[in-house]
């Protein structure tokens, strides 16, 4: 009896810790300190990829919070996903400014829009689930739950197949995802109306996928002149293709941004984790 009852708490109760393997508990109280005791941060790999938005992170990715996302992601550990969530949700208020609002700008009713990044389509298959999405959707809740309005937008797809990121350098990630990404169709009506759309994922180590998210919804996003700057026709060669990168390109005329991180950019960015190292860059 005491065996088959042990067998029947394994299927409902957390075997071990995601962080550190103590038994019997999701994320043990000294885990759960690694991931959420301290303030999110803005961080920022180095190299900064063209057209990254403001990134925020609830911790660096290291000791027991790499293994939590990793246990989440590779070990199908989904019961991890609402601590997980909660570090995301935190992530995304440090982006959203005092009260849960963009720079103040965003009236509390108009929803915060959080679009994962989306994981290629063999990876989905082989882990079963998508972590990311499934972190954004916890996020969302903790953020309905503490009076900040939030849904999950899952608009952003891959349009052509990209290679394993694993052991690629920051700028072979940069050629391996560009115009990787691409709105669904329908998915600008999912958009309007937004007073802030926040990408969001699990982890960011260079910055690549974020910036190349980023590109795809700006390109469907209404313009702003705060963001998007004025038209400039001339500007060719290198300038061109940076522009291009950050999501500025248009077919009718590239137009040249005031700046890589402006206050009028309507896309923010949010992750559970980042390199310890993004945690230590603070340049103006």
């Amino acid at each position: 009896m005491r065996g088959w009852w042990q067998d029947l708490t394994d299927l409902v109760l957390p075997a071990e810790c995601g962080g550190c393997g103590r038994p019997r508990t999701v994320l043990c109280p000294r885990c759960r300190a690694a991931l959420m005791g301290d303030a999110p941060s803005r961080v920022r790999p180095d190299p900064e990829p063209p057209g990254l938005p403001v990134v925020h992170a609830a911790a660096p990715y290291e000791d027991q919070v790499r293994a939590a996302l990793l246990a989440h992601k590779e070990r199908g550990a989904l019961m991890l996903a609402g601590p997980l969530g909660a570090a995301l949700a935190g992530a995304v208020r440090a982006g959203l400014g005092p009260g849960g609002r963009a720079d103040g700008a965003v009236d509390s009713d108009t929803p915060v829009l959080l679009v994962p990044v989306p994981s290629a389509r063999w990876a989905v298959r082989a882990r079963g689930h998508d972590p990311a999405r499934r972190i954004a959707l916890a996020a969302a809740a903790g953020l309905r739950r503490s009076g900040t309005s939030a849904r999950v937008v899952a608009v952003l797809r891959q349009r052509r197949a990209v290679a394993d990121q694993a052991g690629l350098n920051s700028r072979q990630r940069l050629d391996n995802l560009a115009g990787a990404l691409e709105v669904a169709p329908g998915g600008g009506r999912l958009l309007a109306g937004a007073g802030r759309v926040v990408l969001v994922d699990d982890l960011m180590t260079t910055g690549a996928s974020l910036a190349e998210a980023a590109r795809a919804l700006r390109a469907v996003l209404p313009e702003k002149d705060g963001f998007y700057g004025r038209v400039t026709p001339g500007t060719t060669g290198e300038g061109v293709r940076q522009a291009q990168m950050a999501g500025v390109g248009r077919a009718e005329a590239v137009r040249e941004k005031r700046g890589a991180h402006s206050a009028d950019d309507r896309v923010g960015a949010a992750v559970v984790a980042a390199s310890p190292a993004s945690f230590e860059i603070n340049r103006n």
